[in-house]
């Protein structure tokens, strides 16, 4: 409870379009420090003023400096391994504490190295509301590479968590590494996009706009994508039949990948815990790490 009541608080802070409030443990890093990609669609007054007045303790309604938030591991447990975490929201909102800063926080019970994007936030583009997020994971991607140095992490042990449209630009991110999105801004854009390891929860947005018992087209598996951890319900529409269906794919492949799929719990419940079984599949998530061999530190 005090870690929930410590992220509700920080998230509280958030106010309009700016950044989460930078303090000595958790540093805010800006993804676009000359700003925005070209060709980024921009709001109206009116439009910011109304995304802005959606902003509470429990998310974010308006990104247009999108960052990091740092949640650096403990050093005395930390083990190389980084996650960027992409809170949900439908990519009109961030879930910010649920699907953000709990997860950060329990990653670093067991060494990992966490940083929590704010990604562009509400849609920009109806038709394909991923691209703009998509810059800024590839650009945190690489940034958080271009930190392994000073973060003290491996950077070839750096994936990607997401949860509901989080979940989706996870996937996207396995998926479009090779293209290039936006032109490079600094050195730091000269290293790989892509993940080392994905981790949808829940994803959203995977079925076919056509026929919602099969994948979106656009989502094609080969033997470069990343090794992929999944977890989702029966019970939240047909999310739990895409799941398995990518699965599938990723078997064809050779990807290496683990599903659970559980019987009830619908969509959007984080980390926190509940009546229903799929409130552990965190602890599921950390085991297939540990079997994956991501959580040993690289002078073991």
């Amino acid at each position: 409870m005090t870690n929930f009541i410590k992220a509700v608080a920080i998230a509280g802070c958030v106010l309009g379009s700016h950044p989460l409030q930078a303090d000595e443990s958790h540093p805010v890093i800006k993804l676009w420090p000359n700003g925005l990609p070209a060709g980024s669609k921009e709001f109206t007054a009116e439009q910011v003023e109304a995304a802005k007045a959606r902003t509470t303790s429990e998310r974010i309604a308006y990104v247009d400096e999108p960052s990091l938030t740092l949640y650096r591991a403990p050093e005395n447990i930390a083990n190389g391994c980084a996650v960027i975490v992409c809170p949900g929201g439908g990519y009109n909102i961030l879930a910010w504490p649920k699907e953000g800063l709990e997860i950060a926080e329990w990653f670093n019970s067991f060494g990992v190295t966490a940083a929590v994007l704010q990604y562009r936030v509400p849609r920009r583009d109806p038709e394909h509301p991923e691209r703009e997020p998509l810059q800024d994971a590839q650009r945190a991607i690489r940034l958080v590479r271009s930190h392994a140095d000073d973060w003290n992490i491996d950077p070839d042990r750096v994936g990607v968590l997401g949860f509901s449209a989080g979940g989706n630009l996870t996937v996207m991110t396995a998926l479009h590494w090779q293209e290039s999105t936006y032109n490079g801004v600094d050195a730091a854009d000269e290293l790989s996009c892509r993940p080392d390891f994905v981790i949808p929860i829940y994803a959203a947005y995977l079925g076919d706009k056509q026929d919602d018992t099969q994948l979106d087209p656009a989502i094609r598996i080969t033997k470069e994508t990343p090794p992929m951890f999944m977890a989702v319900t029966w019970d939240d529409k047909m999310r739990g039949l895409h799941a398995a269906l990518l699965f599938a794919e990723l078997k064809r492949a050779g990807v290496p990948a683990e599903v659970h799929v559980y019987s009830k719990g619908g969509h959007g419940y984080g980390i926190r815990d509940s009546a229903n079984p799929v409130s552990t599949w965190h602890y599921r998530c950390e085991a297939w790490m540990r079997l994956s061999n991501l959580l040993n530190d690289a002078e073991d």
